[in-house]
């Protein structure tokens, strides 16, 4: 992780850091597959139009365009032509066009898992890169989609990350019925506005985001405070209710809400004890969310932000009159494995996945070092063989540099003999039985 990337904002790994990124890819997908969720792919280009209709932020995007058009000219970008192609900058919004393309052929609630690369023109620190990788988990509905659901995608991600080689976390989670009927009980009409607003609570702080309610939204000291006030509740239980009753505020909206968020932490508190916490300062950019909304921190690791958000969208995909209600969660894979990697929170046991390499006697010798790799292969041991017959000392320096635990050595008479080369034990073996170590057959990851 000390290198110097040759192009900020693109991150490549070494083959032992990337062991550790499929363990973690591989880790989600198991989990996400236990669960029921059925993986799928969307294509890497959407419309510009597409990206942007739900108040994304288009200097965040990369328009997409070839070099040269076809007399041979510059090609030229039209940023504002809503049929542009742009790549996109995360799952949910191609997750939701592909919904309403296939829904002849889903069977609802569809259930899916998604694991793809996204774009976004942000500026290039730790935590932020400008090609990275999601893991999305996403249940939609055709017409409604059950409040259930909300619970049971908290449940699960709490599960995948606790799962992974990671310190400690909290799921953070609000509704937005809950805040915009409060905002609405209190007054404050433009709820979108206000929600923006105390969305940037902890970068500005509260003093600030009192003057932009102020000045920007016409609030009044009392509505700003009591703004402040709801957003300052956070509990490991549902006593966050009576304090949101506390503060003397009736909406319905308000009270639909209140039950949701309980529904929710109620669950956690059984099935995933310490990992999920009411809070209400959480507000989430996006406009497309509709209640449930979830923001991710690893604890100690607070200024990383979020690893894993998301909540519920009623109205993000339509198709006339008929509706696609979801709600999923997104997992920020590279930011997740940028800290694990530059914290040395996990390593892999070595950097290939090869456990054998079969040495050659002479030249001659090959073909038959390839017989006996075939049958450790067929026995699922990762097996190479020397490309040369130098001297034993040579490939055993070979295997070591590579990372290779065992060395395997055929003698003129046909006898098999295996070297662990980290502790110089060799014992006669027989490629058709012998097996190494369950830690050792496979490249393990493990936390520090």
């Amino acid at each position: 992780m000390a290198r110097t990337a040759s192009l900020s904002g693109f991150p490549e790994w070494l083959p032992q850091e990337r062991l550790v990124e499929l363990h973690v890819l591989d880790t989600l997908r198991k989990t996400f597959e236990l669960h029921g969720f059925s993986s799928i792919e969307t294509r890497a280009v959407e419309t510009v139009g597409q990206l942007l209709r739900k108040g994304e932020i288009d200097k965040e995007v990369y328009g997409l365009s070839r070099l040269q058009d076809d007399e041979g000219e510059a090609a030229k970008s039209d940023k504002a032509d809503p049929n542009a192609l742009a790549l996109h900058f995360d799952l949910t919004v191609p997750f939701a066009r592909y919904v309403v393309e296939n829904a002849g052929y889903l069977a609802f609630p569809f259930r899916r898992y998604q694991i793809q690369k996204v774009w976004r023109g942000e500026r290039p620190q730790e935590g932020r890169a400008r090609e990275f990788t999601q893991a999305d988990i996403d249940v939609v509905g055709d017409g409604e989609l059950p409040f259930r659901y909300d619970v049971e995608i908290a449940l699960v991600i709490a599960e995948a990350l606790s799962a992974l080689p990671i310190p400690d976390f909290r799921l953070r989670i609000n509704n937005r019925k809950l805040a915009e009927g409060f905002y609405r009980g209190i007054g404050l009409t433009d709820t979108a506005g206000v929600l923006r607003s105390i969305d940037k609570l902890e970068k500005i702080g509260a003093e600030k985001v009192t003057e932009l309610l102020k000045s920007e939204l016409g609030a009044t000291d009392e509505q700003a405070g009591l703004a402040l006030k709801l957003a300052s509740i956070r509990t490991e239980d549902t006593s966050f209710v009576q304090q949101v009753r506390a503060l003397g505020v009736t909406d319905e909206l308000l009270e639909e809400g209140l039950n949701e968020l309980e529904q929710v932490i109620q669950a956690a508190v059984q099935r995933a004890p310490g990992k999920v916490v009411a809070d209400l300062s959480i507000a989430r950019g996006l406009d497309y969310y509709t209640g449930t909304v979830v923001e991710t921190v690893l604890v100690g690791h607070e200024q990383l932000g979020s690893i894993c958000s998301g909540g519920r969208y009623d109205a993000l995909a339509s198709k006339g009159n008929r509706k696609f209600p979801g709600v999923g969660l997104s997992i920020g894979v590279t930011r997740l494995v940028s800290r694990i990697l530059s914290q040395e929170l996990a390593t892999a046991s070595r950097s290939v996945p090869t456990a054998v390499l079969v040495a050659l006697n002479t030249d001659d010798s090959w073909s038959a070092a390839q017989d006996i790799a075939a049958q450790l292969r067929g026995r699922g041991i990762a097996t190479e063989v020397a490309a040369k017959a130098e001297k034993f000392g040579k490939q055993i320096k070979f295997a070591d540099r590579r990372g290779i635990p065992f060395v395997w050595f055929t003698d003129d008479d046909g006898k098999h003999q295996v070297k662990d080369i980290r502790t110089g034990e060799q014992v006669d073996a027989d490629p058709a039985e012998w097996t190494p170590s369950e830690e050792d057959l496979y490249v393990r990851v493990t936390t520090a």
